[in-house]
């Protein structure tokens, strides 16, 4: 059995000799389970001298001294070890990346495919089949049946695995990825465990369910109260329901709890941004700066920096960074976008969202970026398309509603009752620019219904009121409404309306005063006004 193990090992060793930056990682990763498992060695060992080359002989540090249980163990461990070695390194997901360089098209996509995938499955089909995997090798079962397109074995596969073992989160996360729906997660039979509750909030927020994410985070904060993961969970959440406030006490927070943090401070760097927050977003890119900046999120957090400063080229410059450390950074691609539109650099911009839509087809913010580009390029059809996605996947986002609608008003589309139906969704999504109801009063009117676009017009009136705002739209509102008003000779509300607008100075005086006069002429009944009484 000995002499088994000891070939076993070196028939590993022999195949990962072949690149040595590789050798090194697994041998290491050999090593660690061999002292875990108290496979000590002994380093004078001269039948490694055969099978490891020189340069690689004092990173080994030998075989085995066993008994039993022990045995058992290694073994089993070795046997992971080397499928995983098939899959990564012999000719597969290694091949694979080398020819997707090879072969990548404009805008990043190949044809590559692991071409081990089918032994693999073949060979990992027959130990299941023989009742003969732990929870490890049927976690890599797993990942072969998902790469190869069998998505619902891969499910049922990896529902024993995290039956079996319910820690390996990494198994958690591949079975997540395959719930792309709230009846598939519904439909799969998970053991009731801690991490069953960590696996149902992480996908509910993938499925877009924050609010269902939200309750369970808080939930499993009641018993992990001291878990940065689970504040920086709860802060993404809140970000994709737009309780700005809150994210940011969060995130300070969690920066006070882990000054040296740099995961998921890109999202802080997005709400910072948003709210326009110059002087912290610089504290925070100086931080990041310091701890560590070769990380694709110091990269994004200096990038939205630069991008919050107008200097659109430079915060190219770093999101470019960003996606050099890592090719798949979401956020990078889609704030890339975003400046390419700053800059009015349209087909970059476009290659930049599709790069991101490619990479995760559930990012809102890609699909809206694209509707933003093409509308750019006047092409109000195609905007549509990809501003109807977004708003599939974010449909409680008042800003897409309000950018559908506005591609429906368009010269070529004119679809003005589909406009209308997306401002009122955008009016009931909380419209913090306050345009839905402005824009619902306006299209009424111009369709000749009066009385809804009064309604709609009180309405925003009294909201600005609530708010303290002034402007333009409030002036407006007014005139309406009491213009509406004499017309349907409510002489009282129209009086009030055209008393709130002499206290403005421009022509919309002029009008309220011509209005109060036309309105005590008519009013042979009432005691006469004297307008001109009332202050300049």
């Amino acid at each position: 059995m000995r002499n088994f193990m000891e070939e076993t090992v070196f028939t590993i060793f022999r195949i990962l000799q072949r690149d040595n930056k590789t050798f090194i990682t697994i041998h290491a990763m050999i090593c660690e389970l061999m002292v875990n498992t108290k496979l000590l060695v002994d380093s004078d060992n001269e039948m490694y001298k055969d099978n490891v080359s020189a340069s690689n002989l004092d990173k080994v540090k030998k075989i085995l001294i066993i008994n039993g249980r022990d045995l058992i163990l290694c073994l089993r461990l070795i046997f992971i070890i080397h499928h995983f070695v098939a899959y990564i390194l012999k000719a597969g997901e290694k091949r694979k990346e080398e020819e997707m360089i090879e072969l990548e098209g404009p805008l990043g996509k190949s044809d590559a495919v692991n071409r081990e995938l089918i032994s693999l499955e073949r060979e990992l089909s027959t130990l299941r089949k023989n009742g003969t995997m732990d929870p490890f090798i049927l976690y890599l079962y797993g990942l072969v049946l998902k790469d190869k397109g069998s998505e619902n074995l891969a499910r049922i596969v990896l529902v024993e695995s995290v039956n079996s073992y319910p820690w390996n989160w990494n198994s958690w996360l591949e079975l997540q990825s395959l719930c792309t729906t709230i009846d598939i997660l519904n439909s799969i039979n998970l053991n009731n465990h801690w991490m069953k509750d960590f696996f149902l909030a992480s996908t509910y927020q993938e499925l877009r369910m924050h609010n269902e994410a939200l309750t369970k985070y808080e939930y499993l904060q009641g018993t992990f109260g001291f878990s940065n993961y689970l504040q920086a969970q709860i802060a993404k959440a809140q970000y994709s329901l737009r309780e700005f406030e809150q994210v940011e006490v969060v995130f300070e927070e969690l920066l006070r709890n882990d000054p040296y943090r740099v995961e998921d401070m890109d999202m802080y760097s997005n709400v910072l941004y948003a709210k326009e927050c110059f002087s912290a977003l610089s504290y925070l890119a100086h931080r990041v700066f310091t701890t560590d900046k070769y990380r694709p999120e110091s990269c994004c957090i200096i990038g939205n920096y630069y991008s919050l400063k107008g200097q659109h080229e430079k915060s190219v410059v770093y999101f470019r960074r960003a996606l050099k450390l890592n090719k798949n950074y979401l956020s990078a691609w889609t704030l890339m976008g975003h400046e390419y539109v700053e800059m009015k650099n349209t087909p970059a911009a476009i290659d930049a969202y599709r790069r991101a839509v490619d990479i995760n087809p559930c990012d809102y913010r890609a699909w809206y970026g694209l509707g933003q580009a093409y509308e750019m390029m006047h092409m109000p059809f195609y905007a549509l398309h990809y501003f109807r996605k977004s708003v599939f996947l974010q449909p409680n986002d008042s800003r897409l509603w309000i950018a559908m609608a506005q591609c429906y008003e368009t010269e070529q589309l004119h679809m003005l009752e589909e406009a209308i139906k997306c401002y009122r969704r955008a009016a009931n999504c909380n419209d913090s620019e306050a345009i839905a109801l402005n824009q619902l009063a306006k299209l009424h009117h111009a369709l000749g219904r009066d009385e809804e676009a009064a309604f709609y017009y009180k309405k925003d009136l009294e909201r600005m009121e609530a708010e303290e705002r002034e402007g333009p739209n409030m002036v407006e509102a007014l005139i309406f409404l009491a213009t509406h008003c004499r017309a349907h000779n409510r002489f009282e509300d129209a009086e009030v309306y055209c008393t709130r607008l002499l206290d403005y100075t421009g022509p919309e005086k002029e009008t309220a005063k011509s209005m109060l006069r036309g309105m005590r002429m008519a009013q042979s009944s009432f005691p006469a006004m004297d307008v001109e009484h009332f202050p300049p």
